[in-house]
């Protein structure tokens, strides 16, 4: 931007100093007619409409500086934004992937309590007979065997069936009693794991929406300040449109007074500066990368060796607006960095900055491509794009040329 002001600043320095050398000539002509005069006071007139015109250029151009340098900043948020949300998707997957873990073993669980609890009924219905039997039959204890038993073989046969009577009496109990913990835990365990469930899913939904909001609320004052940046750039416009009449005007003045000392002093007048000529196309080598033509300007060289550093890089939105170095960059990071590799441009501008950067139209070396929604150059011959390429992976260079219809073309002057 500061190279950008530079340069208009040097231009409005020639023409007036052109038209100030006309109008001085006029004066020290001495004998010069009526009619000179008019004119000589007609370009003073211009020229102090035309310094009006500058001052009121200068400070909306600073206002949108500004305004450019929110944007950005702006961008680099949403990007910072979005990468956050992007990792935030991934955790929120993992604590998916942990939920369906945890559905599938509430699902294990109930099938398991289930069964358990089919066979604590079957337990309690074989405690149920053997409390039935014990009360009807009765249960002989250790002295009654003794006394009854004829022989000690007797007594020691009939005791051991008595053990293991007591034995199946313990085991029967034991298992109901089991079984019915057994149930009790696993219903507790169910009941956690719901409250597991039910936690995970409220700190999901809670994360998702403040990262919405958070969202919104950046898109929100993006489109605000876009929409002021764009008011103040058709104020701008309609100056440039003022300040290119104006010059015109003076130019014609200024021409009329140059054919009047010419006609008077017998001279021709001075043949019109010829267009530039476009230049040489540069060479897209097998890597990828541009090998700028021999005859480009050491600017033009820079702007090509920036974009061969990131010509291997990834396509990421907001890549390069929130610092120069990024992993990846997106269509108007990528042409930023290109243009900043020869000091054409301080900051990054997003899409809509480009369509006001550098002059208008279409340069002999570099021609900036901007609109809403996307932006692409053409560097020596070359087509410097994020889109267009196979994989469609990041800025990549290119021999074909896609269609400008849609697009404000801008260039550096004098390139």
């Amino acid at each position: 931007m500061a190279h950008q002001g530079a340069v208009a600043a040097r231009r409005r320095a020639v023409m007036l100093a052109a038209m100030l050398l006309a109008f001085c000539c006029l004066i020290a002509g001495g004998g010069a007619s009526a009619p000179a005069q008019d004119l000589g006071a007609k370009l003073s007139r211009d020229r102090a409409k035309l310094d009006e015109v500058h001052q009121k250029q200068d400070a909306l151009a600073e206002t949108i500086a500004e305004q450019n340098a929110q944007v950005n900043d702006l961008i680099a948020q949403v990007a910072a934004m979005q990468a956050r949300q992007a990792a935030v998707r991934e955790e929120l997957a993992a604590e998916q992937a942990k939920l369906d873990r945890t559905v599938a073993e509430l699902a294990r669980e109930r099938e398991h309590l289930r069964r358990v609890r089919a066979r604590l009924q079957r337990s309690l219905v074989a405690l149920r007979h053997l409390l039935v039997g014990i009360y009807i039959s009765g249960r002989p204890d250790t002295a009654s065997i003794v006394l009854g038993a004829s022989n000690w073989s007797d007594a020691v046969a009939q005791g051991e069936y008595l053990d293991r009577i007591q034995s199946y009496d313990d085991a029967v109990i034991s298992r109901a009693v089991s079984l019915r913990d057994e149930v009790r835990n696993a219903v507790a365990r169910l009941r956690a794991a719901r409250e597991r469930i039910a936690r995970a899913r409220d700190a999901i939904a809670a994360r998702e929406q403040q990262l919405a909001d958070q969202g919104a609320e950046l898109q929100a004052r993006h489109a605000e300040l876009v929409a002021a940046r764009g008011a103040r750039q058709r104020a701008l416009d309609s100056l440039e449109g003022s300040e290119q009449a104006l010059q015109d005007n003076m130019a014609h003045v200024a021409d009329q007074i140059a054919q009047q000392q010419a006609a008077a002093s017998g001279t021709a007048p001075a043949a019109p500066a010829p267009a530039p000529v476009p230049g040489s196309t540069a060479t897209l080598m097998p890597d990828g990368q541009a090998a700028p033509p021999a005859d480009a300007p050491p600017v033009v060289q820079s702007v090509i060796a920036a974009a061969n550093q990131i010509s291997s890089t990834p396509y990421i939105w907001g890549g390069g607006h929130g610092s120069w170095d990024s992993p990846g960059y997106d269509c108007s990071g990528a042409v930023s960095f290109a243009l900043h590799g020869g000091g054409l441009l301080d900051s990054p501008l997003d899409s809509t900055g480009l369509e006001t950067w550098g002059v208008p139209g279409a340069g002999s070396w570099i021609t900036v491509y901007a609109n809403a929604g996307h932006a692409w150059a053409v560097i020596a011959g070359l087509r410097w794009d994020t889109s267009g390429d196979v994989s469609g992976s990041g800025p990549r260079w290119h021999t074909d040329m896609a269609s400008t219809s849609g697009f404000i073309a801008r260039h550096p002057a004098g390139y």
